[in-house]
């Protein structure tokens, strides 16, 4: 929906590690998830403002994902998108609904609906 630059964002008391905590977005409480927290990445040696999100609506709430930065943003042909090879890790299979090959790189595709389903990862 929005790729934001920096934002300020409010801790929510008991919120699980991978809520960052809130934001306001032109009036709309906006809940901020810190993507590298949920996939278990290590953490980044950057201020708490760095980073960047994407706003993505799932069931009509509107969620942030922080993450380190945002290159281009691509529109790829549903034909060249592939499953997910078996040699991938298995937390970015738990993750990802698959890849598209580009020139020299693969791109993981994130599962947006999994990733924000945190009844999976309360229950292991």
């Amino acid at each position: 929906q929005d790729v934001l630059g920096p934002q300020k964002i409010t801790r929510i008391p008991l919120a699980p590690p991978e809520v960052a905590g809130s934001l306001n977005l032109r009036g709309r409480i906006v809940t901020a998830i810190d993507v590298r927290t949920r996939l278990r990445l290590p953490k980044r040696g950057t201020t708490e403002g760095d980073g960047m999100s994407v706003v993505v609506d799932m069931r009509g709430e509107l969620y942030s994902l922080r993450v380190d930065s945002v290159g281009e943003v691509l529109s790829l042909p549903a034909a060249k998108f592939e499953p997910n090879p078996p040699t991938i890790d298995p937390l970015w299979r738990e993750f990802s609904s698959g890849i598209y090959r580009l020139e020299n790189t693969l791109l993981v595709i994130l599962d947006v609906p999994r990733l924000l389903d945190f009844t999976k990862s309360e229950a292991s």
